[in-house]
């Protein structure tokens, strides 16, 4: 295999027939084993422009490094979900709150469906078209809300909405296979940090677009700026994406290519194969498909009943800065505690398993405090018997460090889940597998929890059931996140048994290892 294949020659030497073809077999299938580190001269002899280095700050960096690529992925999910996030943090950012509702349910109708389906769809079109695609998706939704104040058409918010589901499917399994499988073992926990952070400021950012326009806006939509101006960014978040390399031509930080054991022209029917397998032959994801589901659920009580509840927009808009900034530091400090040296990866398992338990009963105890100083039918009435609290009320500190709260613990629940599926392999199809599983089975419950809002459930409901159900998910997935997490995961054990016979690549690195 060539250097122009994107990866160092497996160094087989065998006399038998049979593992000759058995090496010719792992050829023809574009299986690539990495067994050879590189130095950053050995990297830079390719002779590809982007495997030049260039000194920042000190710091020797090519732009296939897997760190550079990771941060890139980060700037286009900072430009896409991250203005989306803004958007919708606000709570309904137009005035029909149903149509809102509505269009949601039919983004995380869709987002469920395909998103189960979405590691398939991005092995098959590669990172970058999955990353450009999702782009186009979330330009579109925030154009149907600008036409929506306009002329009011219910039809084509929510048809956004379903298509905004099919392309944010696609982007989030790239967006796994990239942070997951780029990172080496050692800085998984640095890697979805460093991603987190750039994706959230991304939200942090967008939010303080609504915040600016609306300063002076005590009404309940959002003006045509504001929607512009998201339109505009997410549209560059395709244009990022399309200066993203394929995952053959990436290094990571050990001197090893990024391990592709996708085929250069896949089969979309093996890959659905390869799914279906995964689910049969590695049932212990499963455990994991209850925390899958509550890392969004609660969006729904807290976008559109605590903020969109109890608050004017322009406080909204603040809450919504606070709420992802909140996430930055949340993300920055479990994954800093995810990749301490100090202590094995099982132990750091278990001790991100006691924070995320223990902060969990802590902040949703606080919020039960506030959820009892108002219901659905104060907040709905014509008029509504609750007047929406201003920033500049000295009653709105409380709750604002309770919607603070709700934001860091997002990002740990959301961190936590990542790390243990970046734990559980180091094989970027695997990995994709992973995250589609991940994000459609989260869609899935979003989409019911924004269909109860939809019809009125009470406003305690959905706190009650954000509550159980996270805490409920952490004592489920005990059984893996206590007992199943190694400090390690072998690459010669970590493929998809139906791309080439793992039994048989043994035998030629057994006898390989003999020889030498």
């Amino acid at each position: 295999m060539s250097e122009e294949k994107g990866t160092a020659p497996m160094e087989v030497t065998s006399t038998s027939s049979g593992s000759k073809d058995l090496e010719n077999r792992i050829e023809d299938d574009q299986v690539h084993l990495e067994l050879k580190h590189h130095t950053i001269s050995e990297i830079e002899a390719s002779g590809a422009w982007y495997d030049k280095t260039i000194n920042i700050f000190g710091k020797k960096l090519h732009y296939s490094n897997a760190m550079v690529q990771i941060c890139m992925c980060a700037f286009v999910i900072f430009m896409t979900p991250g203005m989306y996030n803004a958007l919708t943090g606000i709570g309904a950012s137009i005035s029909d709150k149903p149509t809102a509702d509505n269009a949601s349910v039919a983004l995380y109708s869709t987002f469920a469906t395909i998103g189960f389906f979405g590691g398939t769809i991005c092995n098959t079109i590669g990172v970058r078209a999955s990353l450009m695609l999702g782009g186009i998706g979330y330009a579109l939704y925030a154009g149907s809300l600008l036409s929506f104040n306009h002329n009011e058409n219910k039809g084509f918010v929510i048809f956004a909405g379903a298509f905004l589901g099919v392309c944010a499917a696609v982007l989030w399994s790239a967006q796994g296979l990239v942070v997951l499988s780029y990172a080496t073992e050692q800085n998984k926990g640095k890697a979805i940090m460093i991603f987190w952070v750039i994706f959230n400021l991304g939200a942090v950012i967008g939010s303080i677009i609504p915040l600016a326009d609306n300063i002076e806006n005590k009404g309940s939509s959002a003006n045509d700026g504001t929607f512009i101006a998201f339109i505009v960014l997410m549209c560059c978040g395709s244009c990022i994406a399309f200066f993203m390399l394929p995952s053959s031509k990436v290094w990571k930080l050990d001197g090893t290519k990024v391990a592709s054991d996708t085929h250069k022209f896949p089969n979309w029917k093996d890959e659905l194969m390869d799914l279906f397998k995964l689910l049969i032959h590695e049932p212990k994801i499963l455990i994991m498909f209850p925390m899958f589901f509550a890392s969004n659920w609660f969006y729904t009580y807290q976008f559109n009943n605590v903020n969109h509840g109890m608050f004017n927009l322009r406080t909204r808009s603040l809450n919504s800065l606070l709420y992802w900034l909140a996430q930055m530091i949340g993300a920055i400090i479990l994954g800093y505690i995810l990749d301490l040296k100090r202590f094995s990866r099982p132990t750091r398992a278990k001790i991100g398993w006691t924070i995320l338990f223990v902060l969990g009963l802590a902040i949703w105890g606080g919020g039960l405090k506030f959820q009892l100083e108002f219901t659905r039918d104060e907040v709905e009435a014509v008029p509504p018997k609750i007047t929406p609290m201003d920033y500049t009320e000295g009653r709105y500190i409380g709750p604002m460090f309770l919607y603070i709260f709700y934001g860091g613990y997002d990002a740990i629940f959301q961190t936590y889940v990542l790390w243990t599926l970046g734990a559980l392999s180091n094989n970027p199809k695997k990995v994709a597998l992973y995250a589609g599983f991940y994000k459609g089975i989260q869609s899935a419950g979003a989409a019911i929890a924004w269909r109860l809002d939809a019809i009125a459930i009470p406003y305690m409901n959905l706190f009650a059931s954000s509550w159980a159900l996270v805490q409920g998910s952490l004592v489920i997935a005990i059984p893996l996140l206590w007992f199943k997490i190694t400090d390690h995961t072998d690459a010669m054990q970590d493929g998809l048994d139906n791309v080439v016979g793992l039994d048989e690549i043994e035998a030629v690195k057994s006898t390989t290892e003999h020889r030498e």
